[in-house]
């Protein structure tokens, strides 16, 4: 795939129609950035540009006179690549907006260059807490999920059933880094463990000689501390090995409902996990997925892409609230101040630091013999209040928030 879609193989001329407005060049101009390729393209990738576009649409945009675009790009989780696209946009694609960016260490990137050129970033798909941490800024948005929501809810549910000794399988660069810390702490916090770790390269394919260090740990829990590609195969090579039937836990620490579609129900039933959305969870959540599937894959929606759905609709209602889109502080301020409402969140807010506050759910896969039908691999568990889910406001160490 060529690394840079150009705007007429993904522009999405979604409304049309003169607005009273300020409009950077009399249009709203929205960049999907994500992987479209590789191990995450289909937790993201070209099915977070469809999510995108099906918010404009019932954004209404073009009844309100107001011109969308929608371009994609695959940065090829480089960070590098991730910047220099997110620049050229900027500077001369006439974007004002980026979204999406899995991968920590291309979200990293990309932040700083938002926050240079004064453009909105608003991120579903990377992880890392620090994004609203140390590296706040006050053009971003973190609107899914991050490591800490991820260790919390998994890591405190498994040490509570017992998981108290941990070795953590890590994909090596700031997602895995970030999520095997913030894991690890809260295994201590809960007087667990950590035995040891191993660090494997993004988008392995062998796993082998990492799962035997996990196995001679003799750890209670091995914690993939990886997602997409790479959780789905090491969770594939350690039904190979046996590691669960010798009495050793997998807890993946990001996974997904597309995951769950490769590696089947035999291979990933009792998985643990949390999200921050499932399609099936409620009647609104089925009515976007079943939209949705059509148009991409017949795959139900991940998380991310979910959040893509949600974040552009809200920014959408900022730009039209400013009657703006030229200042990218200025509208994610407005971000902030518009109370968060959509479909497939609820209703909710985002914080000072940039981060977007809802709900966030336990959920376990299902047995095959649970299993009532296509896509229905999940049950929820225990539903995270909005108020616990997220790392507490005074504990980030994000410049933006004062005292």
């Amino acid at each position: 795939m060529k690394r840079l879609l150009g705007l007429t193989g993904l522009t999405l001329a979604l409304a049309c129609g003169s607005a009273h407005a300020q409009y950077s060049d009399g249009v709203i101009r929205i960049g999907v950035l994500n992987d479209m390729s590789s191990l995450y393209a289909d937790i993201t990738g070209p099915g977070s540009v469809v999510a995108a576009k099906m918010a404009v649409e019932d954004f209404g945009a073009e009844k309100k006179g107001m011109k969308v675009e929608i371009i994609g790009a695959d940065h090829q989780n480089k960070p590098d690549i991730g910047a220099n696209t997110a620049r050229t946009w900027f500077d001369t694609g006439a974007v004002d907006a980026v979204f999406d960016v899995p991968n920590s260490a291309v979200a990293l990137a990309v932040n700083q260059v938002a926050r240079e050129k004064n453009k909105v970033f608003v991120s579903s798909g990377p992880g890392t807490a620090d994004l609203t941490g140390p590296q706040c800024s006050p053009n971003h948005v973190h609107w899914t999920f991050d490591t800490w929501a991820l260790a919390h809810g998994t890591g405190k549910a498994v040490v509570a059933t017992g998981g108290n000794t941990w070795f953590f399988l890590t994909a090596d660069y700031a997602f895995g880094h970030a999520l095997e810390r913030d894991t690890s702490a809260v295994v201590e916090a809960s007087n667990g463990k950590v035995l040891g770790k191993v660090r494997h390269p993004i988008n392995s394919s062998d796993f082998s000689s990492f799962l035997l260090q996990a196995q001679a740990s003799k750890a209670k829990v091995i914690g993939l501390a990886n997602a997409g590609g790479d959780t789905i195969n090491s969770v594939k090579q350690a039904a190979e090995f046996g590691i669960v039937k010798g009495g050793q836990s997998l807890a993946g620490l990001l996974v997904f409902v597309t995951d769950i579609h490769s590696l089947g129900l035999e291979t990933a039933q009792g998985l643990i996990f949390t999200e921050a959305f499932y399609w099936d969870r409620n009647e609104e959540s089925r009515a976007f997925s079943k939209r949705f599937a059509p148009q991409y894959k017949n795959q139900m929606p991940s998380m991310v892409q979910a959040g893509v759905y949600a974040g552009v609709l809200h920014y959408l209602k900022a730009v039209e609230a400013l009657k703006d889109d030229r200042d990218g502080k200025a509208v994610v301020a407005k971000m902030k101040e518009i109370p968060t409402d959509d479909p497939l969140f609820g209703k909710g807010m985002i914080r000072a630091d940039g981060r977007k506050i809802h709900d966030m759910y336990l959920l376990e896969v299902k047995k095959p013999s649970e299993s009532k039908g296509p896509w229905d691999y999940m049950k929820v568990r225990a539903t995270i209040p909005a108020a616990e889910a997220f790392r507490p406001l005074a504990e980030g160490k994000c410049p933006l928030v004062g005292g």
